[in-house]
């Protein structure tokens, strides 16, 4: 999470985002990581954060990984913005 705010920290809107192919490429990567770690998680782990909503994190995962060409840029600057911790 923290490499995702630090790519995307001078970027200002989502067509600096999307338009910027590195970064976009680097934040996606992250959050498959991010999904794929969330997989791995001990069930305890996950009832001790119920804030955070692990099946969606686990589908965009999936979403990015199956579907790299149809991910939409907006959604992804949107969840960077509006719903990383």
């Amino acid at each position: 999470i923290e490499k995702i705010q630090e790519f995307t920290a001078t970027l200002s809107s989502a067509d600096d985002f999307y338009a910027d192919v590195r970064t976009f490429d680097a934040v996606l990567m992250n959050f498959v990581v991010i999904g794929e770690l969330a997989t791995r998680l001990e069930e305890a782990f996950r009832l001790q954060h119920p804030a955070v909503p692990w099946s969606k994190v686990r589908g965009f995962r999936n979403i990015i990984a199956h579907n790299y060409f149809g991910v939409d840029g907006e959604e992804v600057w949107q969840i960077v913005q509006n719903n990383l911790p």
